[in-house]
């Protein structure tokens, strides 16, 4: 369980993975979206809240109502990818916390503190769709995160009771590695990073 990744396996999630917007002609299946939501669900989150909620936009008519509510240039990224998840935020997160986080009355903490809601909601939606990402790579497949969309028109199209709200959403399926640009730099440890 301690034991250090392997070179192949940390290439495959950070080193040399990337972000695609050109796909391959081919397929995900419902059971790797499935495998993927097993994996990422694991990782952790304040007090087990796991506020994300995700719908996997896979059929036409679902690509042409998410068309319309994206930016100029995330529409052929997006609609030529196998899947485009859109991670969402529950704003009622907590009252899954009996369910979750058991041992305490951690319910109370956020009703109707809307602020300390937002805050965790968003803070920890973002956590799980960054899992997402690493789910999806560790399946073997390419993802491509994105903003770059009307979420008022986007969360009315896909949570139509108001509840849930977007955070950003990512395509993913099998990139085309003969399309990506060069990779970008990256900080240095000693632009970014402190030691105190």
């Amino acid at each position: 369980m301690n034991s250090k990744l392997d070179e192949n396996a940390l290439k495959q999630l950070f080193l040399e993975a990337r972000s695609h917007d050109v796909w391959l002609n081919k397929p995900v299946t419902d059971k790797v979206i499935d495998e993927i939501y097993d994996i990422l669900k694991m990782g952790p989150t304040s007090a087990n809240a796991c506020p994300a909620r995700f719908i996997f936009v896979k059929s036409e008519d679902a690509k042409l109502k998410l068309k319309d509510c994206l930016a100029e240039g995330n529409i052929e990224k997006s609609m030529t990818a196998p899947v485009v998840a859109i991670v969402g935020m529950d704003m009622e997160f907590y009252e899954q916390l009996p369910k979750l986080f058991p041992h305490t009355d951690a319910r109370s903490w956020y009703v109707g503190n809307d602020e300390k809601i937002l805050e965790t909601a968003f803070r920890n939606s973002t956590l799980q769709g960054a899992y997402l990402i690493m789910a999806i790579r560790s399946r073997g497949l390419d993802a491509g995160p994105m903003s770059g969309f009307d979420s008022e028109k986007l969360d009315t199209a896909f949570f139509p009771d108001a509840r849930v709200k977007s955070n950003f959403i990512c395509a993913f399926g099998y990139g085309d590695k003969n399309k990506l640009h060069p990779r970008g730099p990256r900080l240095e440890f000693s632009e970014a990073c402190k030691i105190v």
